[in-house]
């Protein structure tokens, strides 16, 4: 298909073909030919079954568990793009892997959310599109333009209609008040925070609540909920603080290790999610709701390739 008398061209890896193909039908462009397999020995091998020449693509590719793997058949794909002279290689990742090491947070620390972005650029990515990176400042680890979509409207136009004017929205952390801030706003409610510390990866230890949850309904909103652990304990604490209904919202649903069972037994009565990682049919329980993000991505995917502005979606 030629929008604006140019060719585009959307492929996508394994990580998650079902978001491909819903921004697909959101555009209306069929998605790529394309194959990504194995050799025998694991390494990954990539065939485009279509010219490429000149077109502007899109490589829609979350690096999602198994996250190594996944990654490395996004770097693969634009190699063999930037090789088949695509004219613009666009990386669509929906959720940013290693993006949690973004700082040196000790001696000897690694900071993989920069090396991402180098690998990225590296091998011939000519812009990123990607959503709620896990902090804002890993688009200036990029050389090369980032559009950062925002999943917290999509997930506020649902939760809104279970929620009440006596509602608060919680940030499960002091770094989350932005975040929480902006879904608030929103939704027009008010915010609580709740201040924890953390003695080890996926370890915490909620201190205190700033702000009054007493006999109202509380929305826990965050980017990414992992094993669920912070999520779970957070709600019990709202709980114990008077709290009535605890309901969540967070846009990358990785749920790995314990997460599923930890919900399931939680006192909160609904996590919405989106579909920026897919979901298996192990975590597709009562308890979680999933939105998707294929009519924003589409948009944005529509506006870079006819080279309008992008922030239209944000007002």
């Amino acid at each position: 298909m030629k929008i604006m008398g140019r060719d585009i061209k959307i492929f996508s890896g394994n990580a998650n073909k079902k978001l491909a193909q819903k921004i697909c039908d959101e555009i209306g462009v069929s998605l790529g030919d394309s194959n990504v397999t194995t050799f025998s020995d694991g390494e990954i091998s990539v065939a485009f079954n279509e010219t490429v020449r000149g077109a502007d693509v899109f490589v829609i590719q979350p690096t999602c568990p198994p996250v190594n793997e996944n990654l490395m058949e996004l770097l693969i794909m634009i190699d063999a793009l930037k090789r088949a002279s695509a004219g613009r290689i666009n990386a669509v990742i929906p959720y940013y892997g290693y993006a949690r090491q973004d700082r040196k947070i000790k001696a000897r620390d690694p900071i993989t959310s920069k090396l991402i972005a180098d690998l990225l650029s590296i091998a011939g990515a000519d812009r990123i599109v990607t959503m709620d990176l896990h902090a804002t400042q890993i688009q200036g680890y990029f050389d090369i333009p980032v559009d950062h979509l925002l999943g917290g409207p999509i997930l506020a136009k649902d939760v809104v209609s279970r929620l009440n004017k006596d509602t608060v929205v919680v940030s499960p952390d002091i770094g989350g008040v932005r975040r929480a801030r902006n879904f608030g706003s929103i939704l027009d409610l008010p915010i609580a925070i709740i201040e924890k510390r953390r003695p080890k990866a996926n370890v915490s230890e909620v201190m205190n609540i700033i702000g009054d949850v007493k006999d109202k309904d509380v929305v826990i909103v965050d980017d990414i909920i992992d094993t669920a652990g912070s999520m779970t304990r957070a709600a019990e604490v709202l709980k114990d603080f008077g709290a009535k209904d605890v309901y969540a919202a967070c846009t990358h649903a990785v749920l790995s290790g314990p997460a599923i069972e930890r919900l399931e037994n939680s006192v909160i009565k609904k996590l919405i999610v989106t579909d920026t990682l897919p979901l298996s049919e192990r975590k597709e329980i009562d308890k979680i709701e999933s939105v998707s993000v294929s009519s924003l991505f589409g948009e944005a995917i529509k506006r870079i390739h006819e080279n309008q502005s992008v922030s239209k979606l944000f007002d």
